[in-house]
């Protein structure tokens, strides 16, 4: 495992470490355990950035639940998102009558995320919340977003670490880490 004294990038500063993620986590899942005691449970991990954040959260959660996976872009030119979501890996299994957690790595803007539950609410699920591992609401667009479970507030600056990554680097570190020049990323 990387720790943050091994990895030395003078690129990065280390925002979020290990033991904090780690602590955090066992937290949220004590109050989704609770939250959801005696019900069915479905976690629905946004790939691919949630990877990493759902895999350690489920493992906190005490509780007979079912994992499941969407992928979706809204992303047409590469750099901005539409909110038009294009959904290019769908639900396995129906969530119909079941209580629903999206799982996300970052929330931001809030414009892709605001229309994947309006597609998922769609599907007659009991009920559906948002864990969201960052939430940057800086430069949140649809304000009425409400995140039920959050890791970490950050700022609004470029992260990686922890299943979010530059370019499709550094999901592996075990920390969240500010990027201090994006185009050196």
């Amino acid at each position: 495992m990387i720790a943050p004294t091994e990895f030395t990038n003078p690129n990065l500063d280390v925002l979020y470490s290990e033991k904090q993620i780690r602590d955090r986590i066992i937290e949220l899942g004590e109050q989704i355990t609770a939250d959801y005691a005696g019900k069915e449970l479905v976690l629905v991990g946004v790939l691919k950035g949630s990877c990493v954040f759902m895999a350690d959260l489920m493992r906190e959660i005490d509780l007979n639940l079912a994992i499941d996976f969407m992928a979706v872009s809204s992303y047409k030119d590469g750099s901005k998102s539409t909110g038009d979501v294009e959904i290019l890996k769908d639900l396995t299994n129906p969530i119909r009558d079941k209580h629903v957690i999206v799982v996300e790595d970052i929330v931001d803007t809030g414009l892709t995320l605001s229309r994947l539950l309006e597609i998922l609410d769609s599907r007659g699920a009991a009920s559906i919340k948002l864990a969201s591992f960052l939430d940057k609401p800086e430069p949140r667009i649809k304000k009425e977003l409400k995140i039920d479970y959050t890791g970490f507030v950050v700022p609004n600056k470029f992260v990686v670490g922890y299943g979010l990554d530059a370019a499709g680097r550094y999901r592996n570190l075990p920390f969240i880490a500010v990027v201090k020049d994006p185009s050196a990323a």
